[in-house]
């Protein structure tokens, strides 16, 4: 699945740099903490290589 904003690929790719040990666990915040321990490096991989044309900056919450 595509990540659906600007905002969610950008903390994809934050989570995802942190599971490779590229950037360290303690830095992260908010969005990318919680994609850090809910999904794998392959979906993190998923959202981070998303195409911005076309993303909205952000997403209301469905929540």
């Amino acid at each position: 699945m595509p990540a659906k904003s600007k905002a969610q690929q950008k903390a994809a790719g934050a989570a995802l740099s942190a599971k490779r040990g590229e950037t360290k666990v303690g830095d992260l915040q908010g969005a990318s903490k919680q994609m850090y321990d809910s999904m794998s490096e392959d979906e993190l991989e998923e959202y981070a290589s998303t195409d911005l044309n076309g993303l909205p900056d952000r997403v209301e919450d469905d929540d």
